[in-house]
């Protein structure tokens, strides 16, 4: 007999995630959270919504890719600029603006757009699965921020709360993605029960590296750093550094410099400089 983890009672559930704790090592309030968490994914790439949206940050990292074991506090996701403001896109394949004043602009606009777009279209999805499933959570949105807060059954140090953030932004396409698979934590560390798994489109590790080491330029260019939290990206290159995506990374930027005829840049840039 097989059962469905958030089926069951609160109870079982509670001593499903002892057993899955014990096992893993994990405190069993990290892992009713990663269950919440891989079940908002599933929910939201079941179309509508799952058509543009694409999973990225630490959070893909540790989920997605084998990479970083470190704890994200929440999911980021990129609504492709091309579908929320084709407008002002166009018929730009890559939907990069072309002046500053264009990307000031353009920034502007999704700003005003997306906290409606959640409101209006992922909202009421998460709201009638929720219903559906009969699941004890509710839902708070904030701007571009989508709450859900579950009801926990296991306790924790009171540093996490029980609250999956899903936290939305629109200012690229997100490319490269692609569908990769993702798992609860406690999937698999208990015989016949059933924890949610999610196909989400996930950004490629590769520009996630390329995004955490140009916001670690910025930060360093601007000598201030604005927090401990923010050491998270240097954690994350080193871990993607170690994994071989810088590598792999820095040979496909050169490559898009080597076919728009830059050679002499993209020889610098293999050679270190």
């Amino acid at each position: 007999m097989v059962d469905v983890f958030l089926k069951l009672s609160a109870q079982d559930r509670r001593d499903a995630l002892g057993v899955a704790a014990d096992h893993s090592g994990r405190p069993s309030h990290l892992l009713e959270r990663a269950v919440w968490a891989v079940w908002a994914l599933a929910t939201l790439y079941a179309p509508p919504p799952g058509e543009h949206p694409v999973f990225k940050g630490g959070s893909s990292l540790s989920n997605a890719y084998p990479v970083i074991r470190r704890f994200s506090e929440d999911v980021d996701l990129t609504y492709d600029i091309r579908a929320i403001a084709p407008d002002l896109v166009g018929g730009s394949g890559e939907g990069l603006p072309k002046t500053r004043s264009e990307e000031k602009r353009w920034s502007s606009e999704v700003r005003r757009r997306l906290p409606f777009w959640v409101a209006e279209a992922v909202q009421p999805v998460i709201a009638d699965a929720l219903a559906v499933e009969g699941l004890a959570a509710a839902i708070r949105v904030e701007d571009e921020k989508l709450f859900i807060d579950y009801e926990a059954t296991a306790a924790g140090s009171g540093y996490v709360a029980p609250s999956v953030m899903l936290e939305f932004g629109a200012r690229s396409t997100g490319e490269p993605a692609s569908p990769r698979e993702v798992v609860c934590d406690a999937a698999g560390l208990i015989d016949g029960l059933v924890f949610p798994k999610a196909r989400p489109r996930v950004m490629y590790a590769e520009r996630t590296f390329w995004e955490k080491a140009t916001a670690i330029h910025v930060f360093c260019l601007q000598e201030r750093l604005r927090g401990d939290r923010f050491a998270r990206h240097w954690h994350d290159v080193v871990r993607l550094d170690a994994a071989g995506f810088a590598e792999r990374s820095s040979s496909a930027q050169i490559d898009v410099f080597r076919r728009k005829g830059r050679r002499s840049l993209a020889d610098r840039l293999r050679g270190g400089c």
